[in-house]
């Protein structure tokens, strides 16, 4: 009875559409018309599901240091809560399509919503690591169906000809939540520390179950989806682009040649990988069509959006780290979030609003040319920079973020559909891993050159300093005066002031180092938007030539 119950709650409803409302990919939701009130419903739940989706991961990514000492765990364990989540997300992505195409999208929902929610509520008793862990792996996989459900959600809340529009909407409210969880979260930690995040994590799923079950999406048509080796390809894939996001959300923090497990994950990940796509370049009905995601035109599109992401990591890692730094913490950064978030609504609103299918390139192009001129600017930090600073170029860099997203994800399924809906499999696992990995590699790729920058510049630092130089000896003596109420030994605050002047130097070495950080973004978002530029201009003069070609014959 129970069974029969519950097999009910999630079968999907029988509606019956005109031809032009269906469905043109199997497991997506037809698109039929909705009075006024259930279109502001939906939307409603997009902006929840959405949101619901992002904040989880936001508010542990951004709270790591002060997590680490309320659970208890050390640099390493906390740096496992973010990287788990990228690992179960990415992964999960490649299955949750077939599934939704063979059984609906509504079941997934429903049963990993419903393990996110028992796993945090379960982890509200149990401090512990391992406890950690699998919330933010249930959490990787819901907020997989979650931004789905987002997008489809959109896409019922707005009119038909508006559904690109919705699209890009839909897929750019998840990104609001990082700036979300910097505003608020403090807030939640100063109550009862790790516990009231994980209260507020659990209401978010806990409304998200019951808004999606009381309001459902059209029912999407359904067939027969998965094969046998779908699930040899899931394993291997899902299990190599899991490994290779431990090793690049884990390299930075254990340090690359210090870790033997680093190796031996990239001794496994790589051939694993292989393995899948020798499998996928084989079949006759390929969950991952090699032979188009080797093409030429989606190599590009993969270097450009990995690119993106990796700059857009300025926001995330750099000038984050930089205001830390220099004594900056959560409770200082509220109108800096303000901001951010403000500029990543309009960077949605304005590409929804410009939107041009037969330009899609262009405003990433755009995007990608505002980071450059904004990490630039920053590259003039000083250790007087707070805040107020990075104002207006946290601001671009937060609205070219939202603004290159819809546009980048519309580009890759247009081509997708062009060679058929088969293809749209694969353009949403690589669009996903593209977006997952490019995070982690930024932040990657951007801490390891900051730490080798701040070696270098701190040793260069230190070797000019001479005790004998009166300068140095006139600042050791200041030091040493600015403790000498509490210092009475003379020998014991000369120290103290040496200690002093070194934590100087190694402020300063930072600064340094993160302005080194700035241009290297700078300068490879300037790659990528003269790459970008080179791209159009020849498609330009290709259907120029193609055109006179015409002409004349």
């Amino acid at each position: 009875m129970l069974a029969a119950r519950i097999r009910r709650f999630l079968t999907e409803e029988d509606w019956t559409f005109a031809p032009h409302e269906r469905a043109m990919i199997p497991g997506s939701p037809a698109s039929p018309e909705h009075p006024r009130r259930r279109q502001i419903a939906y939307g409603a739940i997009a902006v929840l599901v959405g949101l619901t989706g992002g904040l989880g991961n936001a508010m542990i990514s951004v709270n790591t240091t002060q997590l680490q000492g309320s659970l208890g765990l050390d640099p390493a364990e906390i740096a496992w809560l973010p990287t788990v989540y990228v690992m179960t997300n990415t992964s999960i992505n490649l299955l949750l399509i077939k599934f939704r195409q063979q059984y609906g999208l509504r079941p997934f929902t429903m049963i990993f919503l419903g393990l996110y929610a028992l796993l945090t509520f379960g982890h509200l008793f149990v401090r512990d690591f391992w406890s950690a862990i699998a919330v933010r792996a249930a959490s990787g996989m819901a907020g997989a169906a979650l931004s789905s459900l987002s997008l489809y959600y959109m896409m019922q809340a707005l009119p038909a000809k508006w559904r690109l529009k919705a699209v890009v909407v839909g897929i750019g409210i998840p990104q609001c939540a990082i700036p979300l969880a910097r505003l608020f979260s403090p807030d939640l930690l100063s109550m009862s520390q790790w516990r009231t995040l994980y209260l507020f994590e659990l209401g978010l799923a806990l409304l998200s179950l019951a808004a999606v079950s009381l309001l459902r999406l059209p029912p999407a048509e359904r067939k027969p989806a998965f094969e046998r080796l779908d699930f040899v390809t899931f394993i291997l894939f899902g299990g190599s682009v899991a490994l290779f996001a431990a090793v690049l959300g884990e390299g930075r923090i254990v340090w690359w040649t210090q870790a033997p497990w680093i190796g031996w994950a990239l001794v496994v990940a790589i051939p694993m990988f292989a393995a899948a796509l020798a499998i996928e370049h084989n079949r006759a009905n390929p969950l991952l069509n090699t032979r188009w995601l080797g093409s030429a035109d989606i190599v590009r599109f993969a270097i450009v959006t990995i690119m993106a992401r990796i700059v857009l990591s300025e926001q995330t890692f750099a000038a984050v780290g930089l205001l830390t730094t220099l004594g900056q913490n959560n409770d200082q950064f509220g109108t800096l979030f303000v901001i951010i978030l403000l500029a990543s609504i309009a960077g949605v609103v304005a590409s929804a609003v410009t939107l041009d299918v037969q330009k899609l390139a262009h405003p990433v192009m755009l995007a990608i040319g505002m980071v450059a001129v904004a990490s630039f600017i920053d590259s003039f930090s000083t250790s007087l920079t707070r805040a107020p600073q990075f104002y207006v170029t946290q601001a671009v860099i937060a609205f070219a973020g939202t603004f290159f997203l819809g546009p980048s994800l519309l580009f890759g399924m247009t081509r997708a559909l062009q060679q058929g809906a088969g293809h749209i499999i694969s353009f949403i696992a690589l669009f996903g891993m593209l977006n997952a990995i490019g995070g982690l590699g930024g932040s990657a790729l951007l801490g390891t050159y900051q730490t080798i920058q701040e070696k270098t510049h701190s040793a260069a630092i230190v070797q000019s300093i001479s005790p004998t130089d009166p300068i140095v000896a006139a600042r050791i003596a200041a030091g040493g005066a600015a403790v000498g109420r509490v210092v009475g030994d003379p020998a014991l605050r000369t120290a103290e002031g040496g200690a002093l002047l070194a934590q100087t130097a190694t402020r300063e070495a930072n600064v340094l180092a993160y302005n080194d950080t700035f241009r290297l973004i700078a300068v490879l978002a300037a790659l990528t938007t003269a790459y970008l530029a080179f791209l159009l201009i020849r498609r330009g003069w290709r259907e120029r030539r193609a055109a006179l070609s015409e002409a004349t014959t």
